[in-house]
């Protein structure tokens, strides 16, 4: 079970990376919930489009994985260009570099639960340096 999670989850950020939201479904619950909110699968796929289209070059990059089924815990790497505000910070088309610590509750072989933390004090620091 252990491999299977991580072979979906690499899966699932493949689909990510490629903008498949078409087969989103076959990695994300239905009844999906983001930092305590139920969003559901179409308020999931809502939130990663506009991911997009504020950060057009958007590439999860995985750090590394622990898995303890059915959770799933991962450092997630991004170096990327913002086109406007990300984070309540003015990035503006700065490129910037952080990391994201997040941890995913599975059920039935799908992503149920997320609990999502980014390293935003990271981003400020950049910003000030430019």
């Amino acid at each position: 079970m252990t491999s299977n999670l991580a072979d979906i989850y690499t899966d699932y950020i493949a689909c990510l990376n490629a903008q498949d939201w078409e087969n989103l479904d076959l990695f994300v619950h239905r009844e999906v919930i983001h930092n305590a909110r139920h969003l559901g699968l179409q308020g999931y796929r809502s939130m990663l489009e506009a991911d997009y289209r504020d950060i057009p070059d958007l590439r999860f990059e995985v750090g590394f994985l622990v898995v303890d089924p059915p959770k799933l815990a991962a450092r997630l790497a991004f170096n990327c260009t913002p086109a406007g505000e990300f984070l309540g910070l003015a990035v503006n088309g700065a490129r910037i570099a952080f990391a994201e610590n997040v941890f995913y509750a599975f059920e039935d072989g799908r992503i149920r639960e997320v609990w999502s933390i980014i390293d935003k004090q990271a981003i400020e620091a950049q910003l000030q340096s430019t």
